[in-house]
């Protein structure tokens, strides 16, 4: 039935984008190595996808942005379906499907967008991969500040925050949440995110998320950071969940060829959550991590829709001695 519904609503857009629109689209995969004490030891081609994005014009001030995301091979997902109110640049509505716009990794995430090929620590880790949420959202830029508001379903209680994804609520509370940016000059922005929510099904315990993120573009260099902060309340014998982390990133231009480099770093503490969770209360046997990556990289540019990347991350745990580390190749072609 859901496949049934995705052909009718891609074959609805294929129809409608010509006479009103555009479609864009990327696809890519990918192949991975790990280390001996990795689930991935011997090798394998993984993480195929395909996207198409549909946009266009309904009316005067009125658009659509409508995404499709084919990946990991048997999954079919809509990440964006939004219906957009612009009467100017400094407000614009959209309601529907949205990715959350918490930091600048979420949104652009792409794999033709981004330089490496793995998602950073503490993207990875303190919220959803590809967040995203149903509701309202409010954005616009007035001078050098740009601001992004949102509420919405928000984020379920999980093993672990990464599994918070949700479409339908399981609460009677909303997230709540906005993403301010400043241009300093035309090559740096700062920007501060925040996200607030019920997350348990009792209603009764706060997740609350904290970002930073700098952005700075030359024709030489270009280095983008962003730190994420998370407190989760957890039931009264048990003492507050706190997840931290950031990432530095670095890459140079030379011709074709982008030398990346960037090092990561998270913390993960929640006595509460981890494996064996069970909901709406069962405790699961807790959350301890610190971890370190240094990610070392090149990105060729092939043509201007077509990329080669290739990633090896140096893993390593507080107080352990694991083997794994991994090494990562990938195709990305845009369109």
């Amino acid at each position: 039935m859901k496949l049934r519904i995705l052909s009718v609503f891609l074959l609805f857009f294929v129809l409608l984008t010509p006479v009103q629109g555009r479609i864009t689209g990327y696809l890519s995969f990918k192949y991975v190595k790990g280390q001996a004490q990795t689930d991935i030891s011997h090798g394998s081609f993984q993480n195929a996808q395909f996207g198409l994005i549909f946009s266009g014009d309904i009316a005067s001030k009125i658009d659509y942005t409508s995404e499709i995301r084919f990946h990991e091979e048997d999954r079919v997902e809509i990440y964006q379906a939004l219906a957009g109110f612009k009467p100017s640049d400094s407000f614009v509505l959209k309601l529907g499907l949205y990715l959350v716009p918490f930091g600048k990794y979420n949104l652009s995430n792409r794999p033709h967008q981004t330089l490496l090929i793995n998602s950073p620590l503490n993207v990875e880790k303190i919220f959803p991969s590809s967040w995203r949420d149903i509701g309202i959202l409010v954005e616009g830029k007035i001078s050098r500040l740009g601001y992004s508001a949102y509420i919405g379903n928000g984020v379920r209680e999980s093993e672990t925050l990464e599994g918070g994804q949700q479409f339908k609520d399981n609460n009677t509370d909303k997230g709540k949440g906005l993403r301010i940016g400043f241009s300093l000059s035309r090559e740096i922005e700062l920007g501060y995110s925040f996200y607030n929510g019920k997350y348990d099904e009792g209603n009764k315990r706060d997740l609350t998320l904290h970002g930073f993120d700098l952005t700075w573009i030359t024709r030489e260099y270009y280095i983008s950071s962003e730190y994420t902060r998370g407190y989760l309340e957890n039931p009264e014998n048990f003492q507050k969940g706190e997840a931290e982390g950031y990432f530095i990133q670095i890459s140079f231009d030379i011709g074709n060829l982008r030398p990346v480099v960037s090092y990561q770093w998270l913390k993960y503490e929640d006595p509460f959550h981890g494996q064996g969770y069970i909901p709406p209360g069962y405790a699961g046997g807790g959350i301890s991590e610190e971890k370190t990556r240094w990610a070392l990289g090149f990105l060729y540019i092939a043509s201007e829709n077509i990329f080669f990347k290739l990633e090896y991350d140096i893993n390593k745990e507080k107080n352990l001695e694991i083997k794994d580390n991994t090494v990562s190749a990938q195709v990305a072609i845009s369109f």
